[in-house]
């Protein structure tokens, strides 16, 4: 079967594909992003994060993101200040650029200003180990909004099994064109590519990236564009679809490996710009003598499912 993804957006005339997933995760350390979780029961709530959601869809499909039209009426809160080793930003999650219709048929959740106080080392080191970010918010940008990077969807609502990507266009999941859609609790949250982010802060193609937000280990995050010594371009991510077919069976779900689930993912050291952590070191503006830093991409993962360094648990509290 064919697919398409719809491109409804452009910055500075460099056409963006837009990304996107719907909310949870889980917080577990292992070796490889690519691979499972350990399974969790069908439905059942887990800290931090919502119960997960049964479905049964194989193939991959169209992907629609909403128009972001719609300027709220609550005021951004941001604060960020810095003491010894530790940075702090408190924020309400809203944001000033326009955002899509919430509730929506896929999305039934009113936006609402939310309580976060997120902290962050200074200071971050690489851990030695990756650390992967399910049920914790990723990171967050610098308008106070978290990311998050999984989705409460599974194949028959099994937690920690085949997880749907929401760029898999399996599932309609109501996100808008920032990539971003609203949680239960009212917590708008990016996904992908914050676009009216980026261009807020006049992201260029020529151009390296802005610094977009913090990861919750304290490594800045940048959007597409990065100088890793030999100058500005498009950086790509390492992850390539797996060869052949799912196992199927009654504990898998069958068809192509196409993009539908995380797990149709595999992680190929040195196929592309990034690591496993779509992290590299780059020289920006903030950071002219250079920094390891986490980078959005259009392709998958597009936004980070893990961490180099260690994660501060208000990522994991404030979820």
């Amino acid at each position: 079967m064919s697919h398409k993804t719809l491109i409804i957006s452009s910055i500075t005339g460099v056409a963006l594909i837009l990304a996107g997933c719907a909310s949870t995760g889980s917080s577990d350390t292992g070796p490889s992003a690519s691979k499972r979780m350990a399974k969790g029961k069908k439905g059942m709530r887990m800290a931090g994060g919502p119960p997960s959601r049964s479905h049964t869809e194989i193939t991959r499909g169209d992907i629609v993101l909403l128009p972001a039209n719609k300027a709220l009426s609550i005021d951004n809160l941001m604060q960020e200040s810095v003491s010894g080793t530790t940075r702090t930003i408190i924020s309400n999650g809203i944001p000033e650029h326009d955002v899509g219709a919430f509730p929506n048929r896929n999305n039934p959740n009113t936006i609402k200003a939310r309580n976060y106080e997120f902290k962050m080392t200074t200071v971050p080191g690489q851990a030695g180990r990756i650390t992967l970010s399910d049920r914790w918010y990723w990171g967050v940008a610098m308008n106070g909004v978290p990311f998050e990077a999984q989705t409460a969807e599974f194949w028959q609502g099994e937690r920690g099994g085949w997880n749907y990507d929401a760029l898999g266009g399996a599932l309609p999941l109501g996100l808008d064109a920032n990539n971003a859609h609203v949680q239960p609790t009212g917590a708008y949250h990016y996904h992908g590519l914050p676009i009216g982010l980026m261009q807020a802060l006049n992201w260029k193609a020529n151009k390296h990236s802005p610094q977009i937000g913090w990861a919750a280990d304290g490594y800045p995050v940048y959007a597409l564009t990065g100088d890793l010594g030999d100058g500005v371009k498009m950086l790509v991510s390492s992850y390539q679809l797996k060869a052949g077919e799912r196992p199927g069976g009654s504990n898998n779900p069958a068809g192509k490996y196409d993009g539908t689930f995380n797990q149709d993912w595999e992680y190929v050291a040195n196929s592309g710009d990034l690591d496993e952590c779509n992290g590299t070191v780059t020289f920006s503006t903030e950071f002219p003598n250079g920094t390891y830093a986490y980078f959005l991409t259009k392709d998958h993962p597009f936004l980070s499912r893990c961490w180099t360094g260690t994660p501060n648990r208000s990522f994991f509290s404030n979820h």
